[in-house]
């Protein structure tokens, strides 16, 4: 026990005598978290051999992938106050427990609907759980530049694929796709267990002995610190909800079909898909440092309103050129997905800007369902509309029409709240 104490007395003095260092410390490992959780993202290399092993459709194989979006969405308004009471450390702890015991579990599965349940549902909500902690985690140590922290952040979960959809395809291919539920899961466990050790929000004094002038301007800035009711009664919260929703719901439509659409409609080889995919997700990632960094000097209506300007032309280009050219489907379905990453930052760093950071885990969960809302409208939708056009380009109009309404909503509506 004493050991734990002079570990405990030695890490607290670390944090009090060099808090620019640790604060950067929890970024890099708050990255790494990301890195786990958004191996979600590559789930899709588990379906052709799931569809396989049990005879599924695509939208049966769909189901878990769906589910587990859902309620890492909706889980995250029900643990805020969680993570406000008892911190990052505690919060990241239970949620991994969760991750590992969905993925874990995912490998007893006898049929699809039952992985739906423990990868879905326990994985899903698992990281829900985790994922507002280290975004709290930069909001709170950077005050002054809390758009480009997220970001950062939020680069692990965009990245993720580029590290895991290798490692997945190569278990798959060596012990099935079962087991490789079950050694991921162990292997996320651990990591993620121990990298919940050194979380922490700064103290009264860990944050005074960081702050600059930029900070100050910074602070100054907030309009004030609302709790989960009086953002609620602001129309500021009713505008980036819809804008977000906007944002992921255009977005998903699109890039849930970058792959289909290459080989169909661009007419590019497997080869060529399969390289393409890698490109976007480091487009997908690089997206959130980059639109943190402009929600942090620009604001979050300018950003937004580019953001939604961007999706507008090159989905239209999709349309217009994207049939037979696979020059425009590389570019185009970058930038879609750029901007997919883009609104991961613009909407936690737009909430700790409107809101303030005292009620941040609270306020963001109810802001990320959004994302929830738009993650099965997008699925389901692209879907509907290729099965009664017969084309995937026509899911591109309605995805310039949706970013158009996105970008009058955000410019009218995106904010200072008033009380």
């Amino acid at each position: 026990m004493r050991f734990v104490n002079d570990v405990d007395m030695s890490s607290k003095n670390d944090v009090k005598s060099n808090p620019s260092m640790y604060r950067w410390i929890l970024i890099v490992i708050g990255f790494i978290i990301n890195v786990c959780l958004g191996s979600i993202y590559s789930y899709s290399v588990f379906r052709k051999p799931l569809e396989a092993m049990w005879q599924l459709s695509s939208t049966e194989s769909g189901l878990p992938y769906m589910v587990f979006l859902a309620l890492f969405a909706f889980t995250m308004p029900l643990v805020g106050g969680f993570l406000d009471r008892f911190g990052p450390r505690i919060t990241v702890m239970i949620g991994s427990l969760l991750v590992g015991a969905g993925w874990c579990l995912a490998s007893l599965s006898s049929n699809i609907y039952l992985l739906t349940i423990l990868y879905g549902v326990i994985g899903g909500a698992g990281v829900g759980v985790v994922y507002g902690a280290p975004i709290a985690i930069a909001a709170r140590w950077f005050p002054e530049r809390a758009g480009t922290a997220m970001g950062l952040t939020l680069l692990g979960f965009g990245l993720s694929p580029l590290i895991t959809a290798p490692i997945m395809s190569a278990l798959i291919s060596s012990i099935g796709p079962l087991q490789t539920f079950l050694y991921l899961g162990a292997t996320f466990l651990i990591i993620l267990l121990l990298l919940s050790i050194p979380l922490k929000f700064p103290s009264s004094s860990g944050g005074a002995s960081i702050k600059t002038t930029s900070v100050v301007q910074s602070a100054a800035r907030e309009v004030g610190q609302l709790d989960r009711h009086e953002m609620l009664r602001t129309k500021t919260f009713y505008a980036l909800w819809t804008a977000y929703t906007l944002g992921c719901l255009s977005g998903l439509m699109a890039i849930g079909i970058a792959a289909p659409f290459g080989l169909e409609v661009a007419k590019i080889s497997r080869e060529a898909s399969s390289m393409a995919l890698s490109v976007f997700a480091i487009f997908n990632g690089m997206g959130r440092p980059l639109f943190g960094w402009l929600t942090d000097r620009l604001k979050p209506r300018n950003t937004a309103a580019i953001s939604f300007f961007l999706v507008a032309i090159f989905a239209g280009l999709l349309y217009m050129l994207g049939e037979g050219n696979p020059v425009i489907y590389f570019v185009c379905f970058s930038i879609l997905w750029l901007n997919l990453g883009g609104w991961l930052a613009i909407a936690p760093a737009a909430t700790k800007i409107f809101f303030g950071t005292k009620y941040y885990g609270k306020n963001y969960g109810v802001v990320f369902t959004s994302y929830g809302v738009g993650a099965i409208l997008g699925m389901l939708s692209s879907g509907w509309l290729k099965d009664t056009t017969g084309t995937y380009l026509s899911v591109f109009p309605v995805v310039s029409i949706l970013a158009i309404i996105g970008l009058i909503i955000a410019y009218a509506g995106l904010r200072s709240p008033k009380r």
